[in-house]
């Protein structure tokens, strides 16, 4: 089975698990807390991947690390996903976690590019305006690269919405040149 469907399963057994505790956001900061962790601590890292150190090891070392943090049934999670050796899998299932949870609360992330810096009400606007068109919640991320000229490209998933000055002027100088 690959990673990807393995941490997606968890993370929907997290998912029912956290509506259960009625608290999706705070199951989510602690799982991202531990995913970070992972990828940033490469001591953390070569204690949860060596086989050298037994599950029940592991297991009482994140026990004790996460005893006033989480709440039981989260912890007796993590437990169940070192038990089964898929402890490596945590940065994508928090990740799986995420998604899931954005689908359950009708939000999108959205890509958005422009030209100039976009002040608070600007990304505001853009992202009021996507979430109109796209009748979902949209968190817009907004990146600058002057290169466009001016307007806005949007990336929600796999769709470009390109309405910038650059593919417009390319798009002239198409019709210009008989293309």
């Amino acid at each position: 089975m690959r990673a990807v469907t393995i941490a997606r399963n968890y993370a929907e057994t997290l998912l029912e698990l956290a509506r259960r505790a009625d608290d999706l956001r705070g199951w989510g900061t602690i799982v991202q807390s531990i995913a970070d962790a992972i990828r940033e601590d490469a001591q953390l890292r070569a204690f949860l991947e060596t086989p050298r150190v037994g599950a029940a090891q592991k297991n009482a070392v994140l026990r004790k690390a996460l005893a006033e943090q989480a709440p039981a049934p989260f912890v007796r999670f993590i437990e169940s996903v070192v038990r089964n050796r898929r402890q490596m899998l945590l940065p994508q299932i928090a990740h799986e976690y995420a998604d899931l949870v954005d689908q359950v609360e009708n939000r999108l992330h959205a890509n958005v590019t422009v030209a100039r810096e976009a002040d608070k009400a600007m990304r505001t606007l853009i992202a009021d305006r996507l979430s109109t068109a796209l009748d979902k919640t949209v968190v817009a991320h907004v990146t600058v690269d002057p290169r466009i000229l001016g307007g806005a490209i949007v990336r929600v998933g796999d769709t470009v919405m390109d309405g910038s000055i650059l593919r417009k002027l390319g798009v002239l100088k198409q019709r210009m040149i008989g293309r």
